[in-house]
């Protein structure tokens, strides 16, 4: 008889939104995860970042550190800049990170050429201005397409918009980010990058980078998936979670037991 295990799952979200991205991700993993989904700084009830320094990745990663350590480890898994800050806690704290799950880590600053300081400058300038609805209008157009803005439901709208000063901090915190593509080669928890097929050039590009400097980590792509493809395709994106962490679990259980 095999012996069962409950393992802590860790879930962050991408820019602009809250851990209500992970209700249904937290409803497929249990019972046998325990999911903990974390509102990162100025989401969700979350606060903003109170200062008195500009917002880091490890100022996000001290939000899911005590929860991994009160659980002896777990795994950890990302969308977007929430994929970016569980790659720096798993830097940080690799004794504590048992696997990593990441769609899209947002690290920008591994591009010699960024083109995203545009659009970066361009959302700074519309909250520095008072006008976080053209922020939001503008940063939810660049991600899922021009014209997005428009078929976002309003009560959705008025949650993004509320969220822009802390967007615009984090495109700060990714932007000044020291942790480069090659730092985690050392890294040896199982890892799985995930993109979608339909996603941005930006983000092709830092998952051609990943999938070069990281030849030991599983690198996939899922099929009509874009940068948003947590939220847009949940089904498709829970499963490959639950298969993956569901693997890692029957390779150590004949062991353990």
């Amino acid at each position: 008889m095999h012996a069962s295990f409950t393992s802590t799952v860790v879930l962050l979200h991408s820019s602009a939104s809250s851990s209500r991205q992970w209700q249904s991700l937290t409803a497929t993993l249990a019972p046998r995860h325990v999911a903990h989904a974390v509102d990162l700084y100025g989401h969700g009830a979350r606060a903003p970042w109170p200062g008195p320094g500009a917002l880091t990745l490890e100022d996000e990663a001290t939000l899911v550190v005590p929860l991994l350590a009160a659980a002896g480890g777990g795994h950890l898994v990302g969308h977007s800049y929430g994929a970016a800050v569980a790659l720096k806690v798993a830097a940080l704290r690799p004794d504590l990170v048992r696997s990593l799950v990441v769609y899209e880590p947002v690290f920008f600053a591994w591009l010699a050429d960024n083109p995203m300081h545009a659009i970066a400058g361009a959302i700074r300038s519309d909250v520095e201005r008072g006008d976080a609805a053209a922020a939001a209008r503008r940063f939810v157009d660049f991600w899922s397409g021009e014209g997005a803005w428009n078929s976002t439901p309003p009560g959705a709208r008025q949650s993004i918009v509320g969220r822009m000063p802390a967007v615009a901090a984090q495109f700060h915190a990714v932007f000044e980010e020291p942790l480069r593509v090659g730092d985690l080669s050392a890294l040896a928890m199982p890892m799985l990058f995930l993109s979608g097929s339909r996603t941005g050039a930006v983000t092709q590009r830092l998952a051609a980078i990943a999938r070069c400097a990281l030849p030991h980590a599983r690198h996939e792509v899922l099929r009509g998936l874009g940068h948003m493809g947590p939220v847009t395709h949940v089904s498709q994106f829970n499963s490959r979670v639950a298969t993956f962490l569901a693997q890692l679990a029957a390779a150590r259980e004949p062991a353990a037991a």
